[in-house]
């Protein structure tokens, strides 16, 4: 394999907005996305970043977090932080249901991080080919405009897809807990 379509491969896995760029240049590459439900809104993240789906249950809480980090999981030994996808967005957190569940994603770059986002159904694995994903827009959504990598579309639907990086950023989840120590104190 080449370096630069090594190099091409690695930057789609990342589904950032240069990712969408890359993608759009080679139309003919279907990405794969999970799909999953936040209310009645479906989301997606590249599969790329899943590592597994778990079944919703008890979290260990952490003092002092800011309320999207919902508390931790022992995932084989490993201590998992669960964030609560809705909170992050800034909406109420979510109401655990029979479909609730636990997505471990990988993020980070260099220095993988292990986090878990709290979602309250799992869709399927869907296929989105390069030509149906659009730029995400700069108003309209009910989250950020940078949590939003692209819009694809999929079975004559929008499908939000997240930029996963940029949605469980460690600094900013990291000033969101002093911020919120900062008040309790």
């Amino acid at each position: 394999m080449s370096t630069a379509t090594e190099s091409s491969r690695s930057s789609v896995a990342s589904y950032g907005g240069s990712a969408i760029a890359a993608l759009q240049t080679e139309p003919t590459l279907p990405s794969q996305f999970l799909t999953f439900m936040l209310g009645d809104e479906q989301y997606a993240v590249g599969i790329l970043h899943i590592k597994e789906i778990i079944e919703y249950g008890s979290l260990a809480t952490v003092p002092m977090m800011p309320d999207c980090v919902r508390g931790v999981i022992n995932l084989r030994g490993a201590v998992v932080p669960v964030m609560d996808l809705s909170a992050r967005f800034g909406r109420a957190p979510s109401v655990i249901g029979k479909r609730s569940c636990i997505v471990i994603v990988e993020a980070g770059g260099e220095e993988k991080q292990v986090l878990g986002m709290l979602v309250d159904a799992v869709n399927a694995v869907v296929e989105i080919a390069a030509t149906d994903i659009e730029p995400a827009p700069s108003f309209g959504t009910r989250i950020r405009p940078d949590f939003i990598a692209g819009m694809g579309k999929h079975s004559g639907r929008f499908v939000i897809l997240l930029d996963i990086e940029r949605v469980l950023s460690g600094e900013e989840i990291v000033d969101l807990a002093r911020s919120t120590a900062a008040a309790q104190a």
